[in-house]
């Protein structure tokens, strides 16, 4: 009978121990929890090119021959047309147009940059210009793949949505960033469930970031709801009961 108690207490510190996730663990934008970090806002930085970036660009002119010979896009998308990579020293050659310093630029201002020196060539010169690698990455405890930013601000919580959202098991509390910076290599590690994470430098995704989820260690001991640990419990009990009669 004593060994049966004994029995009975290890079943039940192995119960104490696997848990039910906690609602406070999982819902995002949080607020007025002491727990939870509260984020600084900050003001939208906009992307600046960098160093084996890949820039396509079309050029608009009255001029449609010098136009097509100059810029020979054949198509609005990307895939379809010639891309040019930024090289180490910073700069960009296009046809009858070399070395254009465009690294630590902004789209906008690199635009500018690039038609200023074909209006040299041709005065009435209009250039669209965007990126090819405009894309981030995902993995660890969530949906793993590359994904494209379409559009001008694009929010940590849509890049989730894209890769297919958190598992049970992710460690929301440790969410990082891995961003390249003119400093170098830059980790961003944050916690993603308060609601002041919105505006923070933790926000928005730039080109070329990749986010890592991890699992959260404790998950390993937990269940999804208590009826899953009513079953864990009577399976235990169930087991237990088995051995004993095997050793009779």
């Amino acid at each position: 009978m004593r060994n049966l108690n004994k029995y009975f207490i290890l079943i039940l510190i192995l119960a104490t121990f696997t848990s039910c996730y906690n609602y406070g663990s999982f819902y995002l934008l949080q607020e007025g929890k002491r727990s939870l970090p509260e984020y600084e806002k900050i003001d939208y930085q906009d992307y600046k090119i960098r160093v084996n970036d890949e820039l396509i660009y079309r050029l608009i002119s009255a001029d449609e021959t010098i136009s097509k010979i100059i810029s020979p896009q054949t198509s609005n998308t990307s895939q379809n047309n010639i891309s040019y990579r930024v090289y180490t020293d910073g700069t960009i050659d296009l046809p009858f147009v070399s070395k254009i310093p465009v690294v630590g630029l902004t789209l906008n201002e690199a635009t500018i940059v690039i038609e200023d020196s074909l209006k040299k060539i041709i005065p009435d010169a209009v250039v669209k210009l965007s990126m090819v690698n405009k894309t981030f990455t995902i993995f660890g405890d969530a949906g793993s793949g590359i994904y494209s930013i379409y559009k001008d601000k694009l929010t940590i919580f849509q890049a989730l949505a894209m890769s297919g959202d958190f598992n049970d098991s992710s460690d929301r509390r440790h969410v990082r960033i891995i961003r390249e910076t003119d400093n170098g290599t830059e980790i961003l590690e944050f916690d993603i469930r308060p609601k002041s994470i919105i505006d923070s430098k933790y926000y928005y995704i730039y080109p070329n970031d990749i986010i890592y989820i991890k699992r959260d260690f404790s998950s390993f001991y937990k269940v999804n709801n208590y009826t899953a640990l009513l079953s864990v419990i009577t399976f235990s009990m169930s087991l237990l009961f088995s051995v004993l009669n095997y050793t009779k």
